[in-house]
């Protein structure tokens, strides 16, 4: 009788372990791994850590949609005010607080609608914000970010730290999973004439950090104004490594909808320093390609006007001709030149192929990349010329690494 009930408690756990939301490795996992395995468990999760940090003090918050905590995606603000913290204000990034702006566009000082609390921005800067920091006692930064120098929550943390750390005051950063983290790739930005929102850091440009391993990095390398240091505390995710590959429960911005679009960001987004569309306007955005000539491809799109991504659309109104990407998995993609490459090559004027030199630069960190492209190298070739700086960067980078490497 006794052997019998093990081996139903002991079936019941290998099922428990296989219906958790584990993460994916890599590679193929034991049977005895599998019953191990926990769920990962971002630092908003864990109440516990970090609500005694918050006791007695004034509050903000640096949020969006995307934070939030437990399954049932309860927003931080939400579940701040329920346990009765005193929350004073949140600063919203790129995209909004609720999520809903599109890149680039203005993100005004408002309130949230839900909540009544004061919503300000430091996208583009705001003269107000020494008083505003003055107000509190600890900021909380908590946005998920998707692993490339050129996406700008990462800019935003960096403005926190400075603000923190001008006025003395205590940042906590609850860390999330990065959706690209089982990769380190691309030029590292060097020379700050490149410096600007998309390429803020003397980063690789897909640089294989989570934000709490990247503010340790900031304060390590005393990235700040005079070289101060913020006082950070990072909650640290549970039960996740590098190797891991992890779905967003909330997509992060209007243009990135879905697990592939993020996966694919870190290869597309260099189409936004030329005309090509990358679906913006579409269902489909940062999973199609396309330009308005039969010499792309076979598939047709049309990109229209869609909440979010209403402006600044790529070829708006005419038939796109290029590639559908779809039907790739998710977890295969990284970061590759071969997209912007192909339709670099297939251009019939290539003159016109960098409509914007200048942008596409920024988000590459160096001019190099470009004139590389236009001088005719190959992937392997372009790959090999940052192999020197990369490995460098990757000795960096372990320094502040929280998380066992892939």
């Amino acid at each position: 009788m006794k052997s019998i009930f093990s081996l139903i408690i002991g079936t019941f756990i290998l099922f428990s372990a296989c219906s958790a939301n584990t993460g994916n490795k890599k590679e193929s996992v034991s049977s005895q791994e599998v019953i191990a395995a926990e769920p990962i468990l971002p630092g908003a999760d864990q109440l516990e850590a970090y609500l005694p940090l918050l006791k007695g003090k004034k509050v903000g918050l640096m949020g969006n949609q995307t934070s939030i905590v437990g399954q049932d995606k309860e927003h931080l603000v939400d579940v701040l005010l329920r346990e009765k913290v005193d929350l004073k204000f949140a600063f919203a990034p790129e995209h909004g607080f609720r999520g809903e702006i599109e890149r680039g566009e203005k993100v005004s000082n408002e309130k949230d609608e839900k909540t009544g609390l004061p919503l300000f921005t430091l996208y583009g800067g705001n003269e107000k914000q020494d008083s505003i920091i003055q107000s509190i006692d600890v900021l909380i930064f908590d946005l998920q970010d998707v692993g490339a120098r050129f996406y700008t929550y990462i800019t935003s943390l960096h403005r926190v730290m400075e603000l923190c750390a001008k006025h003395d005051k205590e940042l906590i950063v609850l860390d999330r999973p990065n959706p690209n983290g089982d990769q380190v790739d691309g030029p590292v930005r060097k020379d700050d004439k490149f410096k600007s929102n998309i390429s803020y850091h003397k980063i690789a440009m897909i640089h294989g950090l989570t934000v709490g391993e990247l503010a340790h990095m900031i304060n390590g390398e005393n990235w700040l104004e005079n070289s101060r240091q913020c006082k950070v505390s990072v909650i640290p995710v549970k039960n996740y490594d590098h190797s891991m590959f992890y779905e967003l429960p909330v997509i992060p911005s209007p243009s990135l909808p879905n697990y592939l679009s993020v996966r694919l960001y870190t290869s597309l987004c260099l189409f936004e320093g030329t005309d090509v569309s990358v679906g913006r306007g579409t269902d489909w955005p940062f999973q199609v390609i396309g330009y308005p000539d039969p010499v792309f491809g076979t598939f047709e799109f049309t990109p229209g006007e869609k909440s979010g991504m209403a402006k600044h659309v790529e070829g708006k109104g005419a038939k796109n001709y290029g590639v559908d990407l779809r039907g790739l998995n998710a977890d295969d993609q990284k970061f590759t030149l071969k997209y912007i490459l192909d339709f670099y090559n297939l251009m019939p004027d290539k003159s016109k192929f960098f409509a914007r030199p200048e942008f596409f630069d920024k988000l590459a960190g160096t001019d190099e990349l470009r004139k590389q492209i236009l001088a005719g190298l190959t992937e392997s070739e372009i790959k090999d010329s940052w192999k020197k700086e990369l490995a460098d960067y990757k000795v960096m980078r372990s320094k502040y690494l929280l998380y066992k490497d892939f």
